[in-house]
C-alpha cells in the first residue's frame, strides 16, 4: 500500500475544510431562511389581526353613527306624509321636500349627480326608496360641491341636485328626515348618509333607484 505524500495529505485536509465550511453555510442558510420565514408569516398574522380589528372598529362606529341622533336634524312624522302616486302637481310644505304624494317614476338615484333642477315629485319617489338627496344653491362653495359630488359619484341610493329657493347652502334630505349645513366637512354630512341611506326610515327598503327618470 502506497504511503500519503504530504501533498496528498494537505489536499484531503483542504477538501474536510471546505466540507465543512459548506456545512456551517447550509445551516445558516436553513436558520436564516427560517427566520425569515417566521417573520414573515407573523407580520402576515399580525397585519391580518389588524385589519380585521380596524373593520371590527368601522362596523362599530358605523352602528353607533346609525343609532345616533344627528344633531340639527328636522324629522316629520312619517305616518302623516302621503305616499299616493299622482301625475299632478303636489305642494309640499318644505323645500326640499322630504315625503308626500308623488309622481310614479323616480328620480335615477344610484349615485347621480345632477347638474340641473330635478322634479320635486320625481325625487320624492326616490326617497320613498331610501336615497339621500344631497341639494345646494349658490350659497355653496364649489370647492364643497366637488367633495359631495364624489361622495354621492361613489354611493349606490343618493342623487345630488341644485335646488335654488332652499333656505341653507346645502342641504340632506331622507323621507321624513333633512339636515341643513355650511359645508361638506361637516361630520354629520357623513353621518346622515350612515343613517339614512336605505335607513329605518325607509317606506320601501330594496326598490329600484335605477331605470327612472333621468336628466333632460
Amino acid at each position: 500500500m502506497a504511503s500519503r505524500t504530504p501533498q496528498d495529505t494537505s489536499r484531503q485536509a483542504r477538501i474536510a475544510e471546505m466540507r465543512r465550511a459548506e456545512k456551517t453555510r447550509d445551516r445558516r442558510n436553513k436558520i436564516l431562511a427560517i427566520t425569515v420565514s417566521t417573520a414573515v408569516v407573523a407580520g402576515l398574522v399580525g397585519f391580518g389581526a389588524w385589519v380585521l380589528i380596524d373593520q371590527k372598529q368601522q362596523e362599530k362606529d358605523a352602528e353607533a353613527a346609525r343609532k345616533a341622533p344627528v344633531s340639527g336634524e328636522q324629522t316629520w312624522d312619517a305616518k302623516k306624509l302621503g305616499r299616493n302616486h299622482v301625475e299632478t302637481p303636489v305642494k309640499y310644505e318644505m323645500n326640499p321636500p322630504v315625503g308626500g304624494d308623488h309622481h310614479p317614476r323616480w328620480m335615477n338615484c344610484n349615485g347621480d349627480v345632477y347638474k340641473n333642477p330635478v322634479p320635486e315629485v320625481n325625487a320624492v319617489h326616490s326617497l320613498e326608496h331610501g336615497a339621500v338627496w344631497v341639494t345646494y344653491n349658490e350659497k355653496a362653495a364649489k370647492g364643497d360641491l366637488d367633495k359631495l359630488a364624489e361622495t354621492v359619484g361613489k354611493t349606490p341610493y343618493t342623487l345630488m341636485s341644485p335646488v335654488k329657493e332652499q333656505t341653507g347652502a346645502i342641504m340632506l334630505s331622507a323621507w321624513g328626515k333633512q339636515l341643513t349645513v355650511d359645508n361638506a366637512a361637516d361630520p354629520r354630512v357623513a353621518q346622515f348618509f350612515t343613517k339614512y341611506v336605505q335607513g329605518p326610515q325607509t317606506p320601501e327598503p330594496g326598490a329600484a333607484c335605477t331605470n327612472g327618470l333621468a336628466d333632460k
